[in-house]
């Protein structure tokens, strides 16, 4: 029988991708972003993950790699993480981490020492740390290299019977759409183990991928970006008697990051989407209880305001920033305002039309299926496209003049707005 689990419940917190100081890149080209909340949002997630180790009585804290974001600028940031971690020690709880692609042993030159409550695993072979007295067992390894590809969980060692036996991974598993394929593994693997529970990191979604035993990605931390939507946070794990009876996230993150979408087909005009868009707006921002949301506004539908949205782009996202932190306060900020909106003109008929639209019309339609004429077109780009700002090259949504489909998809946008100044007048 397994001593430690026979005077009750016993937990434990798993968390990963921590990315404790992870940059904000391009907040300065946004006037008014809140940016000591966004740049200080993954410290003040890491506190409160502490709290709740604490709050809960956790035993241990599991940390599953990426605690850091890649080298330190400065000693700041090791000084905020040891400084949390000695919180822990006071309490009484042990944190055992390993490291991922971002805070491999070759990625972080700097040194700090961390209190003695916590126990980084080797990154050359499989470690295994003892806790509670023996009764637990924690077996990981650390990424040495940022790029790790080969199956580091096939050398962990399998788990006795008599104990509760954790692994403690960084991994694709058997790979995800937009992750680098570290440590790939797979659950016929993990189970072979013999463990009761695995604790994984590099994933930034959470999800339960087995019950017998547990395999869980607990998600990141803090969301960090609009690919990163929704509750972040841990894991919260009770066990007993040797068996895990709840597995529970806990939302931990201060800044909760939001995609809106507004259907503007019922609007007449660009203030009816403003109200629409307010009023979701502040939906969400009452689910997000008390964190800033940060959202991005995606504006779309064949709608009678399609016009007068864009006869004035800017006046409509600047109507709409007013009248969301009007109605909702600094509790929202918007991110970003995407305009995807279709007149209710028939476009179809509009380009059989002997008119100068009906040509213009019938000419971006050809254009954008005519591939040579894509290509001379992003060729034309192209000395513009080397000399946009990185901010706009990069991200979740990049500007990318010299890529054929991306010159497609922006004559998509230039036939929307044309035809809809042009022929405004008959909507």
């Amino acid at each position: 029988m397994n001593r430690l689990l026979e005077s009750g419940d016993v937990k434990f917190v798993h968390a990963a991708d921590l990315h404790i100081d992870s940059p904000m890149r391009g907040l300065d080209r946004y006037e008014g972003a809140p940016e000591a909340r966004l740049r200080g949002a993954t410290r003040r997630a890491l506190e409160n993950l502490v709290t709740l180790c604490i709050d809960e009585r956790a035993r241990f804290l599991l940390l599953a790699g990426d605690v850091f974001d890649g080298s330190w600028k400065d000693f700041s940031t090791g000084l905020f993480f040891s400084a949390q971690m000695a919180r822990l020690r006071e309490a009484g709880i042990a944190v055992v981490l390993v490291r991922g692609n971002h805070d491999a042993a070759s990625a972080i030159t700097k040194v700090l020492r961390l209190p003695d409550n916590v126990r980084e695993l080797s990154p050359l072979k499989p470690q295994t740390i003892e806790l509670c007295d023996g009764e637990v067992y924690v077996h990981g390894q650390s990424f040495n290299q940022r790029v790790t590809t080969e199956d580091l969980a096939a050398r962990y060692p399998d788990g006795e019977r008599g104990a509760f036996h954790i692994g403690l991974l960084h991994t694709c598993l058997d790979g995800r759409e937009g992750y680098e394929p570290y440590a790939p593994t797979t659950l016929d693997v993990l189970r072979a183990k013999g463990y009761q529970y695995w604790a994984l990191g590099h994933i930034h979604t959470r999800e339960v991928l087995s019950t017998e035993p547990w395999v869980v990605f607990p998600g990141n931390l803090q969301g960090r970006h609009t690919r990163e939507v929704g509750p972040k946070g841990a894991t919260l794990v009770t066990a007993d008697d040797g068996v895990v009876t709840a597995v529970e996230p806990c939302a931990l993150d201060v800044v909760r990051w939001d995609v809106v979408t507004v259907d503007a087909t019922s609007a007449s005009d660009a203030l009816d989407v403003v109200d629409l868009a307010c009023a979701e707006l502040a939906a969400r921002a009452a689910k997000a209880q008390g964190r800033l949301l940060v959202a991005r506004v995606l504006v779309c539908g064949t709608t009678r305001a399609n016009a007068s949205i864009r006869r004035d782009t800017g006046r409509f996202v600047s109507e709409l920033r007013a009248a969301a932190t009007d109605s909702v306060g600094d509790g929202v900020w918007i991110e970003k305002v995407g305009i995807e909106t279709r007149s209710t003109f028939d476009l179809a008929r509009i380009r059989q039309e002997p008119t100068a639209v009906g040509y213009l019309a019938r000419r971006l339609e050809a254009i954008r299926g005519d591939a040579g004429e894509l290509e001379e077109l992003a060729s034309v780009f192209a000395d513009l496209d080397k000399k946009l700002p990185a901010d706009l090259r990069e991200g979740d949504s990049p500007l990318r003049l010299s890529d054929p489909a991306s010159v497609r998809a922006l004559l998509e946008d230039v036939e929307a707005m044309l035809l809809s100044r042009l022929l405004e007048d008959t909507e």
